[in-house]
C-alpha cells in the first residue's frame, strides 16, 4: 500500500476544470515532485490533498484511509502538513509564536521536543526567536513557514514553491534543508516547484502536469534527461 494514493482526481473552480483526472502515488520515505507551468494544477492538487479544496470527484487515500471530506486540521493530525505558496507567516507575531501555531494539534511536551529539531534544521530561526516575522528576510520567512509546518511533526510534508522569490544562494540552502528533512528525519516530501532543475535533481520520482493532466512521469534523473522536459522547463 502506498503512503499516499491519488486516483482520478478532478477539481474545478466553477466552470474551470483545474485538475482533470490525475492519478499518482507516493511511497514512504520518497521525495516526489510535481513540475509544470503556472496554471497546470500543481498548487490546486496540494490544496485538495490538504483538505482546503473539495474535489469534484476522485479519491485521495493516506495510509489506506480516505481524506476526502476530512477537515484540514484533522488531516494535519493524521500526519500531513502543507507549507503553502507565498509563505503566509503571521507577520505581527514573533518567530516563536508562529512556530507555536504550527504545533496547535500537539501537547506542550511534544512541541518542546519538535522545536529542538526545527531549530537544528533552521538555526537562524533560533537566533531570531523573539523577532516579528514581518521583519524577517524572504529566505527567513520561508524557513519559518517550513518550520511551522514541521511543528505538527508530519510524516508527509507538502511544500508549495519553497524557492519562490529567493536569491540563488538561499535556494541552494532551502533545497539542502529539504534533503536533510528527508534523509535525516525520514520525512516523506511532496514538492511543487517552479525551479524544475533543482526539484528533479533531488526527487526520487516526478510528475509533469500540463493543464490539469499528467503529461509525463519518471524518476527525477529520467526527466532531467528527457528532451521535451529540458526544452519546456530546463531552458535547454
Amino acid at each position: 500500500m502506498s503512503m499516499l494514493s491519488v486516483r482520478d482526481l478532478h477539481v474545478s473552480y466553477g466552470a474551470i476544470k483545474a485538475v482533470k483526472g490525475i492519478s499518482f502515488d507516493i511511497e514512504q520515505g520518497e521525495i516526489v515532485t510535481l513540475i509544470g507551468a503556472n496554471g497546470a494544477g500543481k498548487s490546486t492538487t496540494l490544496n485538495t490533498i490538504a483538505g482546503l479544496i473539495k474535489p469534484a470527484s476522485g479519491q485521495i487515500e493516506y495510509k489506506g484511509e480516505s481524506l476526502v471530506g476530512i477537515k484540514p486540521h484533522k488531516i494535519v493530525e493524521r500526519g500531513l502538513a502543507l507549507c503553502p505558496e507565498g509563505r503566509r507567516v503571521f507577520t505581527h507575531m514573533t518567530v516563536a509564536e508562529n512556530l507555536e501555531m504550527g504545533g496547535y494539534t500537539r501537547t506542550d511536551d511534544e512541541n518542546a521536543k519538535t522545536l529542538e529539531i526545527v531549530y537544528e534544521h533552521f538555526p537562524r530561526l533560533k537566533e531570531r526567536v523573539n523577532q516579528q516575522a514581518g521583519t524577517l528576510s524572504g529566505g527567513e520567512q520561508q524557513m519559518l513557514a517550513m518550520g511551522r509546518a514541521l511543528m505538527s511533526k508530519p510524516e508527509l510534508l507538502m511544500l508549495d514553491e519553497p524557492s519562490m522569490g529567493l536569491a540563488p544562494i538561499l535556494v541552494d540552502e532551502i533545497f539542502e534543508i529539504i534533503e536533510a528533512l528527508n534523509k535525516k528525519n525520514g520525512t516523506t516530501i511532496l514538492l511543487v516547484e517552479q525551479n524544475a532543475n533543482m526539484a528533479l535533481s533531488i526527487a526520487n520520482r516526478a510528475y509533469v502536469l500540463e493543464t490539469g493532466t499528467i503529461a509525463k512521469s519518471g524518476t527525477g534523473e529520467e526527466l532531467l534527461k528527457d528532451d521535451d522536459v529540458r526544452k519546456a522547463y530546463l531552458g535547454g
